[in-house]
């Protein structure tokens, strides 16, 4: 068994958009903006958004100052949901693709859905590319279900989008927070 990437999960801060609209480019062919994430931050009560940071030594603070970077602040990742009523709506989710395959975009969703059931979600949904069986497999592992499809849904391809779902009643809160352990070894 493989050791954990050691990583730590923190609220996203203004600070971090720069790395964070760097990594959504790298991930997305229909990027935010830079200002769409500080609207999100800055004046969405809705919004709940989570970054990972990577395990780097600290940057001598020159250089973080020069690159827009906190100093020993490496974003390797970022995730957010805004909470509606009584629903979480996870809007983005996405690893920079050097850190793709171990474990990053699980610890960020389980984050996520830990959030919403500590707010008092009672169902978390997203949408996701038909084509992207790697994020339904994840999403799979917490019981997220499809239940419906918006046909054309993303406009740089028209590809289709998966809605899916999963209810946290008692049966899926159980789940969810075991895997949540799991996620976090």
């Amino acid at each position: 068994m493989s050791t954990p990437l050691p990583i730590t999960l923190a609220k996203m801060e203004v600070a971090d958009i720069p790395e964070v609209v760097q990594i959504d480019r790298l991930s997305f062919s229909l990027p935010w903006s830079e200002s769409s994430y500080r609207h999100e931050l800055t004046q969405n009560d809705a919004s709940h958004f989570v970054v990972a940071l990577g395990p780097v030594a600290p940057r001598p603070k020159l250089f973080a100052w020069l690159l827009g970077q906190p100093s020993g602040r490496q974003i390797i990742g970022y995730a957010g949901f805004w909470f509606i009523v009584d629903e979480a709506h996870i809007n983005t989710l996405a690893v920079h693709p050097r850190w793709r395959g171990q474990g990053v975009g699980e610890r960020l969703l389980a984050a996520l859905l830990k959030e919403a059931l500590k707010l008092g979600a009672v169902e978390a949904t997203l949408e996701v590319r038909a084509g992207n069986t790697v994020a339904q497999n994840l999403y799979r592992k917490y019981n997220f279900e499809v239940v419906g499809r918006r046909k054309h849904y993303y406009r740089d391809n028209q590809e289709d989008a998966l809605l899916m779902t999963v209810r946290l009643d008692e049966d899926n809160r159980n789940r969810i927070l075991a895997g949540l352990t799991t996620a976090a070894a």
